[in-house]
């Protein structure tokens, strides 16, 4: 070889030392990405596994800076995490609240392709930096994506070992990014495995309640605090139907919420509405904003917090829907409601509505056991006990015809009265039998009036109880007959010095409320206060009063009123 050919066979040489070189930069970056891809894989944590992507995508492409951005669910479509590496904590707090998805980041948002270029600040979409951020020049942005669905991005800035990132950084770089997109797939199955796990647990817990020994209210409250809790929610609610058109706030969870329960809301033409009537989910976003009160039929001005997102879902059973349960995000809460897939709340909602019907089924069986016992004790009351009774009243009064003595026939007689009162005791016993726990209100509220006027009179008066009266009388007439029946017991307590005391209660097309005692009487110069309270309770519901003087001494106190 010629002297004049030596150098052509160095710059070969060199260029043969530069080739192998490259070759095996890129074996080892290959190793690197084999290496990440297997780590990766080894955990399913998220926050883990973003902060191992984006500090390998630095190593691979020489990268000072990285982030990754995630993606939220919203219709927007912008960031909701941020990873960075390469920033100091101090960095960190200096440049303040992250970046959403706007500018150059947008730009990768929105049309998901690979993105190369240098400096920085050339492209037309830069905004430029927030105080704080260190100073940055080359940029490679790659989606992480699986197919058509994206998940984020990866951003890369300051390549260190040249002016700009090349197409081999890019190359590389997007083979991660499809690596990434598998475990951040898996990752996110992983975590809605886990939510539908605590969701089932959720409607567990509600079963195991419903079916033990627990309030109806305990186990409605216990409904509206999982939900919030396994939904990250800032509010939870549970609103039963009372009547055809009205929704009653029974139980609610979350802060802020004081004095909600127990509101009564609107349904005609508002979303809540629509859900018993379609039996289907409905969602409202700035549920108590300005205009939104109407739609949703949760008024702000009942107590309801502030509320940025609002799942009403419903509460059926067999096509019949009981209710609405009602759950609720703050405005600085809505990427949990983004996260939230309201499926699983609304079978939630469902079977809780189940575990309800059954626990109410089961009662309705006690219930039933208790009153066919009933049944069985009238029977045999009636078939055994009354029988005899007049059995042993008509050879009484037979024998009393025999002896033909004043004395014996009068004993005889009252013997045969006292029998026809025990009869008449015993069918007043069997007919209470017959009537349902929840008729049971005005009769305990009599005894217990009785009861507690005892102490005052010195004496427990007698009480007598005529007619249906568990049936025919409302709730809200009890209210004012017992109010009147303690009023009068405390007129004769303190004013008739009384030796007997009977109080009768009679419910047929009326109900007549009579105290009788057979004290000093009412004087001519009595403050009609207590009286006159009574009179106009009669009054206002269309019936009558009356204090009179009763036969032989005493006062006769009646309070009717009509039945309708």
């Amino acid at each position: 070889m010629s002297p004049l050919q030596r150098p052509d066979v160095d710059s070969l040489l060199a260029a043969l030392c530069d080739r192998v070189g490259d070759v095996m930069a890129t074996q080892e970056r290959l190793r690197m990405l084999l290496d990440a891809v297997v780590s990766m894989a080894a955990d399913l944590s998220l926050d883990v596994a973003l902060e191992h992507i984006v500090t390998v995508a630095c190593q691979l492409a020489d990268a000072q800076y990285g982030a990754l951005g995630v993606l939220g669910a919203g219709p927007d479509r912008r960031l909701r995490e941020f990873v960075t590496h390469g920033l100091t904590d101090e960095q960190r707090a200096e440049i303040g609240d992250l970046p959403r998805g706007h500018g150059i980041l947008g730009v990768l948002i929105d049309d998901p392709n690979p993105l190369r270029f240098a400096p920085l600040a050339s492209h037309d979409k830069s905004y430029g930096f927030p105080a704080g951020h260190p100073p940055m020049s080359s940029f490679l942005g790659v989606p992480i994506r699986i197919r058509d669905e994206v998940y984020g991005n990866l951003y890369l800035t300051e390549k260190q070992s040249a002016e700009g990132f090349t197409e081999d950084d890019e190359q590389i770089v997007v083979a991660l990014a499809a690596a990434a997109g598998v475990v951040i797939q898996n990752a996110r199955l992983y975590e809605a495995g886990e939510h539908r796990r605590r969701w089932l647990e959720a409607a567990a817990d509600i079963t195991a309640a419903l079916l033990g020994e627990v309030s109806r209210e305990d186990a409605l409250q216990l409904v509206a605090e999982r939900a919030r809790e396994v939904a990250a929610a800032d509010m939870a609610a549970v609103m039963l139907l009372h009547g055809p058109d009205r929704l009653m706030v029974e139980v609610v969870s979350g802060p802020g919420t004081d004095g909600v329960a127990g509101a009564r809301t609107r349904v005609q033409g508002t979303a809540l509405g629509r859900v018993l009537t379609a039996a289907e989910p409905v969602v409202i976003d700035d549920a108590l904003g300005v205009g939104r009160v109407a739609a949703s039929g949760l008024d702000s001005a009942s107590g309801w917090p502030e509320l940025g997102s609002l799942a009403l879902l419903p509460m059926r059973s067999g096509g019949a829907v009981i209710g609405v349960l009602a759950v609720g995000w703050s405005p600085e809460s809505e990427q949990m409601y983004r996260d939230t897939d309201l499926r699983l709340p609304a079978s939630f909602a469902e079977q809780a509505t189940l575990a309800l019907q059954v626990a109410r089924s089961q009662e309705d069986l006690r219930r039933l056991a208790v009153l066919e016992d009933r049944d069985r004790i009238g029977r045999d009351l009636h078939d055994l006990v009354i029988q005899q009774l007049f059995a042993v009243g008509l050879s009484l009064q037979g024998a009393s015809r025999l002896e033909g003595k004043p004395a014996v026939a009068a004993r005889v007689a009252a013997a045969v009265d006292d029998i026809d009162a025990t009869i008449k005791d015993i069918r007043r016993t069997i007919f209470e039998l017959s009537n349902p726990e929840s008729g049971a209100d005005l009769r305990s509220g009599l005894t217990a009036a009785v009861t507690r006027a005892e102490s005052a009179l010195g004496l427990r008066p007698r009480l007598v109880i005529e007619g249906p009266v568990d049936s025919l009388v409302p709730p809200d007439l009890t209210l004012q007959l017992l109010a009147v029946l303690r009023e009068a017991l405390s007129n004769v307590a303190r004013h008739a010095q009384a030796g007997r005391v009977e109080v009768r209660v009679r419910a047929d097309d009326q109900l007549l409320l009579t105290v009788t005692d057979d004290g000093v009487g009412i004087p001519s110069d009595v403050c009609e206060s207590g009286l006159r309270n009574m009179r106009e309770r009669a009054q206002t519901r269309g019936g009558t009063f009356a204090a009179r003087p009763a036969p032989g001494g005493g006062t006769v106190v009646t309070w009717c009123v009509p039945l309708t």
